[in-house]
């Protein structure tokens, strides 16, 4: 009988989605697992897709995506981040923020190719390095103090010949770290020095409690440095469901994305794109909106989890997460199986995160305070009783 690839099935199922395809089967849990706010996409970009039907915008675009929503994209950075982008050759829109790391990866990594990413992260990353047929390198990043870092001696002793990329997260899924402004030109420089592609996954630029907008490694790196920018409508946006998100990028990989886009998806939804581009130039008040229920979703559950003995939970910066560490703790998919079937609420275990994760259990706040209060309070008696 013809079997499946074998380097198909050396992909790991995401642990994240196998106890949240539990949770799918249960009534009434409380979702925290998902990287998503409970918030409906706002009214102004569903009415921006339903114009952009009534004229005519069902089919396919350039593989790179509409012009206009490239313009719309250069734009934002200019405004946001003080850095001019070119929209003909330096933007790719993508299918998601998941495309844009896939496409970007499919375009840099051989067979038996070694890529370095910062963990605990959000498993794709390291999963779609493997579907490359290359060999993810996970370098954790250590808590020092009450702040994550960033293991420069681990990453040098990690490079080898085969060494191409490094990737990381700001702000982080799942950690809500945000690197300085001092380590991203760390990381550039390290990447500069090794001859690597550095991948900056951003996708959560926006959602930052110290300012409108994380700085972008944009905002240091040249146009001719091998940089490469992830990003997403996602979360800022939420639009989780519309699967839109773009990447910037060094003109020859931009290209050769372009190129490999029409073999992945020919191209965005349309719609979608249209939807986006009133996004970006809308979407302010909104998303400063969304972010003042988000500090004050962090600071509940921030002061609930404080008062629960044997965690350890680092303040974040950005993003929507906690990561609390559960003194002990060596299991934690079974921990969080086990606290959704006593207690009907769905964490992401840590596991899932790669190296580094394990012990610790990610909580999205990105709920009302509704789902949020009852949440903690049974996360706490769980933790006593455990």
């Amino acid at each position: 009988m013809p079997k499946l690839a074998a380097s198909a099935l050396a992909i790991p199922h995401s642990r994240i989605r196998e106890l949240a395809e539990v949770a799918m089967t249960m009534d009434g849990v409380l979702k925290l697992y998902f990287g998503e706010s409970n918030i409906p996409t706002p009214a102004y970009i569903k009415q921006a897709a339903s114009q952009a039907m009534a004229d005519g915008f069902t089919f396919y675009t350039s593989n790179a995506g509409l012009l206009s929503t490239r313009q719309a994209l250069a734009d934002y950075y200019e405004r946001m981040q003080a850095v001019t982008i070119d929209p003909h050759s330096e933007i790719v829109v993508t299918a998601s923020g998941v495309q844009a790391l896939n496409v970007a990866i499919r375009c840099l990594l051989d067979p038996g190719d070694e890529g370095i990413v910062l963990t605990p992260a959000w498993p794709n990353g390291s999963s779609i390095i493997a579907m490359a047929n290359a060999k993810p390198v996970e370098i954790a990043q250590p808590l020092i103090g009450d702040r994550y870092g960033i293991d420069f001696e681990q990453l040098e002793r990690s490079v080898t010949p085969r060494t191409k990329l490094l990737i990381y997260t700001s702000p982080s899924n799942p950690l809500g770290w945000v690197a300085t402004v001092e380590e991203q030109q760390q990381l550039l420089d390290f990447a500069r020095r090794h001859k690597l592609w550095l991948l900056a996954d951003e996708v959560y630029e926006r959602l930052w409690y110290h300012g409108t907008a994380v700085p972008s490694i944009l905002k240091l790196a040249t146009r001719e440095d091998a940089v490469i920018v992830a990003q997403s409508f996602s979360k800022s946006y939420c639009m989780t469901g519309w699967r839109l998100g773009w990447l910037v990028a060094r003109k020859d990989l931009a290209a050769r994305a372009t190129q490999l886009n029409e073999f992945i998806i020919s191209c965005a939804p349309s719609i979608a794109q249209r939807a986006g581009e009133t996004a970006l130039s809308q979407g302010e008040d909104a998303v400063a909106a969304l972010m003042a229920q988000l500090k004050i979703n962090r600071d509940f559950c921030q002061q609930a989890l404080a008062a629960i003995p044997g965690l350890t939970v680092p303040r974040p910066d950005g993003a929507f997460y906690l990561f609390p560490k559960v003194e002990g703790l060596t299991d934690s998919f079974d921990f969080c199986k086990r606290f959704l079937m006593e207690h009907k609420v769905g964490l992401a275990p840590g596991v899932a995160f790669g190296n580094g994760g394990e012990g610790s259990v990610r909580i999205s706040y990105a709920s009302e305070l509704s789902i949020l209060e009852p949440a903690m309070e049974r996360f706490g008696k769980f933790v006593r009783a455990n």
